[in-house]
Order: C-alpha cells, then sequence, then structure tokens
C-alpha cells in the first residue's frame, strides 16, 4: 500500500511514517521545506514538497496513493481559527479527490473539548465539541460517501523530542518557580507517540468508514500529579492556582487547561486490535524530559 502522509517529518507523522515503512508500506511525505524533505527522504520515504495551503499539491498526493493519513495541523495558537479554517480545507481537498476510488483516509483531531461520559471522553461525545473543525469535516464527507475515520489524539502524546503542551509547562515551571496546576483539579489522558503511530496504521488499512478512533495509553492523568513530577525534578514548590493565576502562570496554554480530558478508548482497542506497548506519561517525563 502507497500512503500519503502529511505533517510527516513531525512529531508524530515522522512516527507514523517509519510504523508504516515497517510493516512493509510505501510512503509519499508532504514536505514545506528543504529540510523537512530531507528527514523524509532518510526515513525512506518519498517527498512531494509542498504545504497545507498548496491545494494542487494535496490533490497530487492523494491522488498517487492508495489512502491518506493527515496529521498536519499549523499550530499556531494567535491564530487558532485560521489553522482550523486551513485544516478544514485541506481535509476537504484531499477528500474530493478520492473520494470515487474508495481510497481509506484518517484524519487527526483532538480529544478535548469533547463532552464527558459518565466522567470520560468516549467514541460517542459529540464532535459538535471539537475545539477544531478537523472530526465534524471529517465525518460529515464520511456521511457524504468518502471513506474517511477519526483519530482523536489525547492532550498528550509524548516521547524523546516533544515540543508540545508538557514541555512548555516545564519551561513555564522554571519561568516562574513554581509547578503549577488548576486549583479546580482536571485530568488528562496521553499515548506514547510509538503507539499512536501504531494506531494511525491499523486504521488505514482497516479503518471503518466514519468510525471515531479514541487512541488512549494513559485514561486519566491528574494534572496535580504532572504538576508534583516537574516540581520534584526541578526541585521547585508545587502549587494550586486559581483561574486568573492559570492565565498569568500558563499564558496561551490557560485556555486549555479548563477542559477536563479524562479519556477513554475501549472501542478503539477492540476494533483495531490496539494495545499501547510503551511506557505511560509520568514515567516518560521522569526519564526523558530533563535530559
Amino acid at each position: 500500500m502507497k500512503v500519503f502522509v502529511t505533517g510527516a517529518s513531525g512529531f508524530v507523522g515522522s512516527a507514523v511514517v517509519q510504523e508504516l515503512i515497517n510493516a512493509g508500506h510505501q510512503v509519499i511525505g508532504l514536505a514545506r521545506s528543504e529540510e523537512s524533505a530531507k528527514s523524509i527522504r532518510e526515513a525512506g520515504a518519498e517527498v512531494l514538497s509542498g504545504g497545507l495551503e498548496d491545494l494542487d499539491v494535496l490533490k497530487q498526493g492523494a491522488s498517487l496513493a492508495d489512502g491518506i493519513i493527515h496529521t498536519a495541523f499549523i499550530h499556531d495558537f494567535s491564530q487558532y481559527h485560521k489553522s482550523g479554517e486551513v485544516d478544514e480545507t485541506a481535509i476537504r481537498t484531499m477528500a474530493e479527490a478520492v473520494k470515487e476510488s474508495g481510497k481509506p483516509m484518517v484524519v487527526t483531531a483532538g480529544l478535548l473539548g469533547q463532552p464527558l461520559i459518565n466522567g470520560f471522553i468516549t467514541e460517542e461525545s459529540s464532535a459538535d465539541h471539537s475545539l477544531r473543525k478537523s472530526e465534524t469535516t471529517a465525518l460529515a464527507l464520511a456521511e457524504g460517501g468518502a471513506d474517511i475515520s477519526v483519530i482523536r489524539l489525547p492532550p498528550s502524546v509524548h516521547d524523546l523530542g516533544d515540543k508540545g503542551f508538557v514541555p512548555f509547562i516545564i519551561g513555564q515551571a522554571r519561568k516562574n518557580g513554581v509547578s503549577a496546576y488548576p486549583a479546580d483539579e482536571k485530568n488528562w489522558s496521553a499515548v506514547h507517540r510509538l503507539d499512536a503511530a501504531r494506531a494511525y496504521r491499523l486504521a488505514v488499512e482497516k479503518g471503518a468508514r466514519g468510525a471515531i478512533y479514541n487512541v488512549v495509553g494513559d485514561s486519566s492523568i491528574p494534572l496535580r500529579e504532572i504538576a508534583t513530577v516537574i516540581g520534584e525534578k526541578l526541585n521547585l514548590p508545587v502549587q494550586p492556582l486559581s483561574e486568573v493565576e492559570m492565565e498569568n502562570h500558563f499564558d496561551w496554554l490557560s485556555r486549555f487547561l479548563v477542559y477536563e480530558g479524562a479519556a477513554t478508548g475501549t472501542r478503539t482497542r477492540e476494533a483495531l486490535n490496539w494495545e499501547p506497548q510503551h511506557p505511560g506519561l509520568l514515567e516518560d517525563i521522569t526519564e526523558n524530559y530533563f535530559i
């Protein structure tokens, strides 16, 4: 199978590329820079030069492949609405290019912001509450006949080299001299990057049209426990913060910390025959985030 991967040089996408190649698939990776292209070639994949706003390039990549995995997203939180619009257009463009062929497409979405069912975000939690448009866009296209499934990622996809939320939290602890967490305690779910990559491969190989997959390793980790580990590693006090204090301490990230992120993926594990095999978030933070 030849798979077109967007975000192929990114933290998640690069692991997906390696997972696909190790399983015997061929990969075409979208690269927006020569640096990205170099890393994609070194991984053993073909390169297609362009970005998410190069719609003709996206059509080309989708047409050349037997399947699509969309991991790219413009992580500019100062223009989050615009990033969402670019993402929506990219998804529609690729889906329309392969709709008649029945090629499978896997789209990335997030778990944060979904409503809770008995205290957890489940596969049945409504996509209408998603913080970005990727999920609702993909599911609407699936209803129209496109062979699209959705992988929801937890707020922390972790591994050595992570540049996401957890490293930012560590940086703010260093900057402000305190390891903080919301006084109105919240929980996060998490998954190791390599476990997530395997789920993407399984989804493009055998995912069902319109399916939602919650790719969850750790179902519920109190943010207080994350702050405690960070405090211990940095020898800093651990402190709960009010909503106003959260905004001052966490800056843009505070808007995401108000959401409950506990999640389950029982149906996903059964449907994809997927089980996490790599270390959980707290162990990973301890071993790899302070090197």
